[in-house]
């Protein structure tokens, strides 16, 4: 203790003083600067949205619904645009000439043969392609959707739904090959699978479940469903690739709904597909609720594409 109060007593020299103002100066400086920093980024932040105009959103929107460079899936082409063909399900010489040009997806044609490695990619160019090439697949493809579903029992013949009456690009007509070529063996696990996720899978055109295909695009869902069960895909992503697929085949309805997600503070990459897909939002009510909700929002003209061949 004695010990202590000398070193108290002792005088501290003025350069020691000095020094010790001068750190603690420093440190209080640095201190501020870093939380007038961290202040200043999260102003910033708030500004670049309050001050996004509607056109600039929209845009970016578009690159988030419909990326540049297309919606890679993990599945493989493989040999399944042969197997069409040998079916009778796709004519390549009809096929190829609905096509026009390389802007709808020609250059795909390739698929038509042999067997490819390369994965199946949807774009703004090949969209036309893809939705051909798996209405084709779920229109011949052994299905219990297309047995024993509303195509069969709803009371209208089955070949005058816009699925069947209105595939003309095949080398049969569409009641003969409807549902029945085993192109796809399904154990009953993976049937009742593909029924499942059908039936939670809207499209805006129609309003009806994939579990109702009676236009292309959900002919063409049913079929990307049946291929990917057949390969295994897991459940989540089968709904994130159909919601790409459906993003590029209503264009601007999709770009519509990630605008009504992202006026809740929900950015489109972490918007549920199984939601999004569902109902209350991929039906054509569904469809008409959201654009209602955000009816004055510029720039959201996009070309989409029909339901026929």
């Amino acid at each position: 203790m004695k010990n202590f109060k000398k070193i108290l007593m002792k005088a501290v020299p003025l350069w020691m003083v000095f020094i010790i103002v001068l750190n603690s100066t420093l440190a209080m400086g640095l201190l501020q600067y870093y939380l007038m920093k961290q202040e200043l980024n999260r102003n910033i932040a708030a500004l670049a949205k309050t001050t996004k105009n509607p056109e600039e959103l929209i845009q970016i929107l578009k690159q988030q619904v419909l990326p540049q460079d297309g919606y890679k899936t993990s599945l493989k082409w493989k040999d399944l645009g042969r197997k069409l063909v040998e079916a009778g399900a796709i004519d390549k010489a009809k096929f190829e000439a609905s096509l026009g040009a390389d802007a709808d997806g020609k250059a795909d044609m390739k698929y038509m043969d042999g067997s490819s490695e390369d994965n199946v990619v949807i774009s703004e160019k090949n969209s036309h392609f893809v939705v051909n090439f798996f209405w084709a697949l779920g229109l011949v493809n052994k299905s219990k959707v297309l047995d024993e579903g509303p195509m069969k029992v709803g009371g209208t013949p089955t070949g005058n739904f816009a699925s069947t009456g209105g595939w003309t690009l095949g080398a049969k007509e569409p009641m003969e090959i409807y549902s029945s070529e085993e192109i796809l063996s399904l154990n009953s696990f993976q049937k009742d699978l593909v029924k499942k996720i059908a039936d939670n899978v809207f499209r805006i055109c129609c309003g009806n479940a994939t579990s109702f295909p009676d236009c292309n695009h959900g002919m063409a869902a049913l079929g990307y469903i049946e291929w990917a069960v057949y390969n295994g895909l897991p459940e989540d992503q089968i709904y994130k690739d159909l919601l790409a697929f459906n993003s590029f085949w209503f264009p601007q309805n999709y770009v519509e709904m990630a605008a009504y997600f992202d006026k809740q503070g929900i950015k489109w990459k972490d918007v549920d597909p199984k939601l999004a897909l569902s109902k209350d939002y991929s039906s054509n009510q569904g469809a008409a609720r959201i654009k209602q909700s955000i009816q004055g929002v510029p720039g959201l003209q996009i070309q989409g594409g029909g339901c026929g061949a």
